[in-house]
């Protein structure tokens, strides 16, 4: 649906010139939902802002649903952006019109029936359900039900593909789940093909299919999220997986000393991590039936990203020396990461 060949975009001139985006190549599918991650000034949303053209790129080609968007004349860009919707952090709904005139505002001009129009955005407003609130205006909303009001305006005229910059970062917790929650709905009602821009990783974790991640203007890594999740290479990524997660409190923990990671001769710390989809056995009690070991567990964090099982365990292994390396090794033979924080086993 969309790719993108060697994009860069610069600003400015000489020795003022920013690249913000540096020789970019990726493909976005049809009907997937595509992350772009990366801190602040990473690039993401002018990477994002060259697909319907709000920024031409300085070098390289974008193409959108098999056309080069770089090539269209003024009058054939107008058509193609329409099928391209967009939602923003900030809403961008015009205050002095009702919920009804904001959606209603894009399909104005197209030579549409009054009646037409009413059917459109009813129709809309009902789908993003905020049906109720047709004669409100946007100060009369919350957060959430701004988003959502922009979310129908954005798909008035049946665009294929809907660009998300940074939709959730102005929202609570529960609404950004919400909303995320419509967007998936929506993605699979309508095949739409949504890129995300955003700085958090939960919300790549909870919607997106595949996701690419930005720093200093150029794409550091990409791939399914699960595989990243499971196996970051960068720095960068296995940064913000980190916030993500409660198992790096435990190297807290042991730098401070704590009593919960006091241990015993011979025990050992480890941090289990699932790096592959099918770790659906129950691989704590097969080791302590096992090998005769004994797993106090001090963190788990599990949870479900693409349908599979993804996330560790951090645990205090006790046991004879030779039992507890029997059971780290059955474990990596299952393609469990097994990382040891802290070893009494070690004499000195």
């Amino acid at each position: 649906m969309i790719e993108f060949t060697h994009v860069s975009k610069d600003f400015g001139s000489g020795e003022k010139m920013v690249r913000a985006v540096r020789d970019v190549s990726l493909t976005i599918q049809d009907g997937e939902i595509f992350g772009i991650i990366g801190f602040s000034g990473a690039g993401k949303s002018t990477l994002v802002r060259c697909i319907n053209l709000l920024e031409r790129p300085t070098n390289g080609t974008v193409v959108v649903d098999g056309k080069e968007m770089t090539a269209l004349s003024p009058k054939e860009l107008r058509l193609a952006r329409r099928k391209i919707g967009m939602i923003f952090q900030h809403f961008n709904l015009m205050p002095s019109r009702t919920v009804f005139g904001n959606v209603a505002y894009p399909l104005q001009g197209q030579g549409l029936s009054k009646q037409a129009i009413q059917n459109k955005v009813r129709k809309l407003l009902k789908l993003v359900d905020i049906a109720d609130k047709e004669t409100a205006y946007p100060s009369q909303l919350s957060g959430g039900q701004k988003q959502r009001v922009a979310i129908a305006r954005a798909l008035a005229n049946d665009p294929k593909v809907l660009l998300c910059d940074e939709a959730t970062s102005a929202l609570d917790p529960q609404t950004t789940k919400a909303i995320l929650t419509l967007l998936k709905d929506l993605n699979q009602k309508l095949n739409l093909t949504i890129v995300m821009i955003t700085h958090e990783m939960a919300v790549v974790k909870e919607i997106c299919d595949h996701v690419a991640i930005m720093e200093h203007g150029q794409v550091v890594e990409q791939g399914e999220v699960f595989s990243l999740f499971a196996d970051p290479k960068q720095p960068i990524t296995q940064n913000f997986i980190r916030t993500t997660s409660n198992l790096q409190k435990i190297e807290e923990l042991i730098a401070e000393g704590s009593p919960v990671v006091q241990l015993q001769p011979g025990e050992v710390i480890v941090r289990l991590s699932y790096i592959q989809k099918n770790v659906s056995e129950p691989l704590i009690s097969t080791l302590s039936q096992r090998f005769q070991i004994s797993l106090n567990i001090i963190f788990a964090d599990i949870e479900i990203v693409q349908d599979a099982p993804i996330g560790g365990t951090v645990a205090i292994l006790s046991g004879e020396r030779e039992q507890i390396t029997k059971a780290m090794e059955y474990l990596i033979e299952k393609n469990v990461g097994v990382e040891v924080l802290k070893d009494a086993r070690v004499t000195h």
